[in-house]
């Protein structure tokens, strides 16, 4: 829900758009790496992001054509859609650390 033009309402409170993440997960059903993915994307968001992500989760066993939008070619894979450039991390985001740095949330020295 957009407030004014640099702002969107989440949760109830005003957060600007440069900060707001929309990102993209891609798995191939529920596999135990797809599901522990997933896992793993909630807990970072959460503890780093909260209120301020979106996350669309994309099974390929159904909808495999949406694949080439992202250029998709292994899975899991995260894509980071906003803010732009989009960014992927691929594999089940076990290493916090490294998906951080992926989402530019941390810099990697």
């Amino acid at each position: 829900m957009k407030n004014g033009k640099s702002n969107a309402k989440v949760n109830g409170r005003v957060v600007p758009l440069k900060h707001r993440y929309d990102l993209r997960l891609y798995v191939a059903g529920q596999t135990p790496r797809s599901l522990q993915a997933l896992s793993n994307l909630k807990r970072i968001c959460e503890e780093h992001l909260a209120g301020q992500y979106r996350v669309q989760i994309i099974d390929l066993l159904e909808k495999p054509q949406l694949a080439a939008g992202d250029q998709i070619l292994a899975i899991p894979t995260l894509v980071r859609a906003i803010p732009k450039p989009a960014r992927k991390i691929i594999g089940d985001l076990s290493n916090t650390e490294k998906v951080l740095i992926g989402l530019d949330l941390r810099s990697a020295d």
